[in-house]
């Protein structure tokens, strides 16, 4: 054989062989490159879904009301009433369907959920839906800010520090709160549910330790801190994967803003929800576009946001640590305070490092909830449970009653008299006023809610209705395996930590939940101020003295909470007894009286301008105009309006452009009330770093009232600061 035809037939083959390698490695190298392509690319699995998806629906409404006069509901000081806006209220609300059943979680920005709110709402959905929104499917929860208008509770203690049943007030809420539902019930679409939990540090502070370590030491040991820091974050997406809303929850109290606020405001909370909802409708004004945030209390009876905690403000050195008072100025003295140098800004960072973490987790969101939905719910009379204390002995829970330490409030505001927090003994002084006033307490509720010394027996006061509830509704919802429980009042920490614990070992034992993931949605549905363990119920801090069933209110509501557990893990709901349905009381008295007429200045009109823009601002600076106003209850129904606008001057269009209302954040709007029934209103305007340089002005307005003849006239007015420049420097 010719040798160079056997060298060149091996070097052909070795060629052919080095091709075939080569077209090897290439094919590998691009399959490997588009597999990592993909998985850079596609956020969720490309495998198809096992479960099928949810149908999902989210919505929002204004649900502010009238910014004047009304007392601000939360802190219970008679000369804390509205006087204009910081930030606007809204209610949120959240549907799930599974194809068989539907749940709605709502959380507004109010004080608390009364029971008579509640009803008004149920009522309304009934008319409109018939029986698709129901008492057990329906979860209405409060962020508690103290800056929401009062005026919407049906029990004699409420009325009175509210100035009455007040019907514009409730009026703003029911139909916020209904009309957040209805734009959920129309959003309705195909989705799914993602997870994430995280914990937020630097946040939130226990403001009663004292009470916090009488409970075993055993159970504290199992947790880190004092306080739940833990954010549970719901991502509500589309069927692509777009996001259209998100829920979250977590453990502090609204008190930003402190109790010599005047402003309608939605605090710490609200701020968080304005922020991701700023972030991901971007260019929308705020309260509008399509994506929903609903920041959501829980167990926050004990949690303040004041995180550089309580010193007395007279003197600046600690506060008496058992009982929270000052050597001069007692409990009023001792203030909690930050993580800001003023209220505004302590609200500004508490909400924004909320905002924050729930952002994260929403973005991280991968846990995929699935399962079907469930709804439990019942009306119990918290004045009448038996409590099981182990195989041999029971107790029960109390006619409401509050203690001497509930007057003296708490270092997020103390009270004006001399009482202090941990009182375990009465004071002849003053038990003797209240005997003088409204009775003595009987021996049994007495020795029931021993040993809290009482000051008023709210359950043996009657007229002109009951002084507090004594039915209130326990209800969960679950969705997959996620359970909602929620709360009619204020639980502490360790509370939550109890009910969260025995709602999950009862689920978990069935056969149709694994792993189950429990929140505790607080001041829903009904308001019974607070619920303590026993053993913190024993020290008869503020927290103590306002749980108002007794030492045993948590036990009842272990009991009754877990009866409900049981029977979604049986799926037995259905079967589970109504119980009492709460009264509702009609002629409820409004102690508020009517907006007198309007007055203004010799030679005025309304809407005039008293005192004007400066020509040229800065970013960083604070634009003020002060206008010739009316009352603000003039104006009737204000939501989705607003009594002040900014805005910049477009020169490609030759026209005024809004960018901020009295719901952003950079705006206050303040109505100071005069001498002789007149008024006015200044607007402020705090140019932040991402305002636009050019020609701006502030238009505010209003409504007056005058008397023509013998009957009362509204009037609409506007008003207009001249134009003012914003500039990078004075020199424009």
């Amino acid at each position: 054989m010719d040798v160079r035809r056997v060298l060149c037939c091996g070097l052909s083959c070795l060629l052919v062989f080095k091709v075939l390698i080569f077209l090897t490695v290439a094919a590998v190298t691009v399959t490997l490159i588009t597999l990592l392509t993909q998985a850079i690319t596609y956020p969720y699995p490309t495998v198809p879904h096992q479960d099928p998806p949810y149908l999902i629906g989210v919505g929002r409404a204004d649900c502010t009301g009238p910014p004047a006069d009304i007392p601000l509901m939360g802190y219970a000081v008679p000369q804390q009433t509205a006087a204009g806006i910081h930030t606007r209220l809204f209610s949120r609300a959240f549907i799930v369907d599974d194809g068989h059943k539907r749940v709605v979680f709502i959380t507004a920005d109010i004080g608390m959920v009364s029971q008579r709110l509640r009803l008004e709402v149920l009522k309304a959905l009934q008319v409109k839906y018939g029986t698709l929104y129901r008492q057990d499917n329906v979860v209405l929860s409060g962020t508690h800010t103290h800056g929401g208008p009062a005026g919407y509770f049906q029990y004699t203690l409420f009325i009175i520090t509210s100035k009455g049943y007040v019907k514009p007030a409730v009026k703003a809420l029911v139909d916020g709160i209904v009309q957040s539902v209805d734009r959920a019930h129309r959003s309705i679409r195909p989705g799914r549910i993602y997870m994430s939990q995280g914990a937020l540090e630097d946040s939130s502070l226990n403001r009663s330790p004292q009470s916090y370590l009488n409970n075993p030491q055993k159970e504290r040991d199992r947790y880190e801190t004092n306080t739940d820091k833990q954010v549970v974050v719901l991502k509500l997406t589309d069927l692509d994967g777009d996001g259209v809303g998100m829920l979250s929850w977590f453990a502090v109290h609204a008190v930003s803003m402190n109790y010599t606020n005047q402003m309608i405001s939605s605090d710490n909370m609200g701020y968080a929800a304005y922020l991701l909802e700023q972030d991901k409708n971007r260019g929308s004004l705020p309260g509008k576009g399509p994506f929903v945030a609903g920041f959501s209390s829980s167990n926050l009876g004990d949690v303040s946001p004041n995180t550089r905690g309580p010193v007395c403000a007279n003197t600046g050195l600690p506060c008496d640590y058992l009982n929270s008072s000052c050597p001069i100025g007692g409990t009023k003295m001792c203030q909690a305070y930050g993580p800001g140098e003023d209220m505004f800004e302590s609200t500004r960072l508490i909400g924004h490092n909320i905002y924050k973490k729930a952002k994260e987790l929403y973005g991280k969101a991968d846990w995929e909830v699935t399962g079907f939905l469930h709804a439990a719910h019942q009306w119990v009379n918290m004045t009448d449970v038996t409590v099981q204390i182990n195989s041999t002995h029971t107790a029960r829970t109390c006619k409401p009653a509050l203690g001497h330490s509930f007057a003296a409030g708490t270092t997020d505001g103390g009270g004006d008299l001399n009482f202090t927090q941990g009182a375990v003994e009465g004071d002849p002084f003053w038990d003797g006023i209240r005997n003088a006033l409204v009775g003595e307490p009987s021996n049994e509720t007495q020795e029931c809610h021993r040993p809290k010394p009482i000051l008023f027996s709210t359950g043996e006061m009657s007229w002109p209705v009951p002084w507090h509830p004594e039915i209130v509704d326990v209800q969960i919802i679950t969705i997959g395996s996620v359970a909602v429980v929620a709360v009619p009042g204020e639980m502490t920490t360790m509370s939550g930590r109890r009910i969260r614990e025995a709602i999950k070992q009862e689920l978990d034992s069935g056969s149709s939940f694994e792993d189950t993931t429990v929140v505790i949605a607080g001041l829903s549905n009904t308001y019974t101020h607070y619920i303590t363990t026993y053993e913190e119920y024993q020290i008869q801090r503020y927290e103590g003295a306002s749980t108002i069933y007794g030492p045993h209110t948590l036990g009842a509501y272990l009991q009754k909470y877990t009866n409900l557990a049981r029977a979604i893990a049986q799926g037995t709901e259905s079967e589970l007894q109504r119980g009492p349905e709460p009264p509702y009381f009609a002629n409820l008295p409004n102690l508020l009286p009517a907006a007198p007429v309007d007055k203004k200045p010799v030679n005025s009109s309304f809407g005039q301008v008293l005192e004007q823009v400066l020509p040229v601002y800065r970013v960083g600076d604070v634009v003020s105009v002060t206008f010739v106003a009316g009352n603000p209850r003039h104006s009737g129904d204000i939501r989705d309006k607003t009594f002040l606008t900014v805005e910049v001057f477009q020169n490609t269009s030759s026209s005024w452009e809004v960018v901020h209302t009295d719901a952003s954040w950079e705006t206050r709007f303040h109505w100071v009330k005069g001498s002789n029934r007149e008024s006015n209103a200044t607007v402020e305007w705090h140019i932040p770093a991402s305002a636009q340089q050019g020609s701006y002005r502030i238009q505010h307005f209003g409504h007056y009232k005058k008397m023509v003849g013998f009957r009362p006239l509204i009037t609409a007015y506007q008003g207009s600061s001249e134009v003012f420049a914003v500039s990078h420097t004075y020199y424009y």
